[in-house]
């Protein structure tokens, strides 16, 4: 019998390593929202962020700079980093295939995830590079109501600050900023805004830009909690549930897909793992994501595609 105390320290530790999960699911939510693309390379955007502001980070440090200058400084070029890789994307890759269609968009993201891997780590190498931004060690809450309290962790704290924010300001740029709307616009149709003068590759790169910022936000926190390195691509693969139950075109689905595949998958590990074996936490947000999909298949937050046929 799982104890109250227990059943809620669990409770809690998923729902914030959701709201983890949650900053890479964003990066893929902005790119299909604004685009109607499938951004595969999304975990590689993540590691290209984590590896120039790690390997930045050390030099400036190693140089003689103070360590919150040296951040500030790192930061600075790594979102400089994700610009060049923004430009470069939208003009060698998403821009000449405009107006195809999605499964070809879709293939040249994969193509994109290979050459950011292998470009990444030729540059700023392919060792595990701590990252010791926000702090790792926990609290013990409630002491009082539980015997020996609950345990939280701080980065999980940070990290569900962090993406509460980037959901309310993604949300106010979206739906309250001119190029929020044409965002919105050149995804319903690219023909329709090219014609009242939209210009596609502009807003693509702006697009491709703010989705790299996010990478670089999602960086920040999982580099801090495993270290920067090749491993943080496979996010990806780990945000894929994530979008499915939450929704490929809603931000805040990003969000609420996060804390159920986080908390679900840390109450079936503890309750279901001592019957039918461990590594729950492998498979059980996939099996979570196909039930969805069966009932809802836009996802629990996504919009409803309505075709004439």
């Amino acid at each position: 019998m799982v104890a109250l105390g227990q059943f809620l320290e669990i409770l809690i530790g998923g729902l914030m390593s959701g709201v983890l999960y949650s900053l890479v699911a964003l990066g893929f939510v902005l790119i299909f929202k604004a685009s109607g693309v499938f951004n595969f390379a999304q975990g590689a955007m993540v590691l290209l962020a984590g590896l120039a502001l790690v390997r930045s980070l050390d030099l400036l440090v190693a140089n003689g700079f103070p360590f919150w200058v040296a951040i500030v400084l790192g930061i600075g070029f790594a979102a400089v980093i994700m610009a060049i890789t923004a430009w470069l994307i939208e003009r060698f890759v998403i821009g000449p295939l405009v107006n195809q269609d999605g499964l070809t968009l879709f293939m040249s993201t994969i193509g994109v995830t290979f050459v950011l891997e292998g470009a990444a780590q030729m540059i700023f190498g392919s060792d595990v590079y701590p990252l010791p931004l926000f702090p790792t060690d926990a609290w013990f809450v409630f002491g009082s109501l539980f015997p020996g309290g609950i345990l939280i962790n701080k980065l999980d704290v940070w990290g569900a600050f962090i993406a509460g924010t980037l959901v309310v300001g993604l949300a106010i740029f979206f739906q309250h900023t001119r190029i929020g709307r044409a965002l919105r616009a050149v995804a319903d149709d690219h023909l329709a805004a090219q014609s009242v003068g939209i210009p596609i590759s502009w807003i693509w790169f702006v697009v491709w830009l703010v989705a790299g910022l996010v990478a670089l936000v999602a960086a920040t926190v999982w580099g801090t909690k495993l270290g920067v390195q090749f491993s943080i691509t496979f996010l990806a693969l780990k945000a894929l549930p994530v979008l499915i139950i939450g929704g490929l075109t809603s931000i805040p689905g990003a969000i609420a897909g996060g804390l159920i595949v986080g908390a679900g998958e840390k109450i079936a590990e503890v309750f279901l793992g001592p019957s039918i074996g461990g590594g729950i936490e492998y498979w059980f947000a996939y099996v979570l994501a196909l039930a969805v999909l069966l009932v809802r298949p836009q996802g629990l937050f996504g919009e409803r595609i309505i075709e004439r046929i």
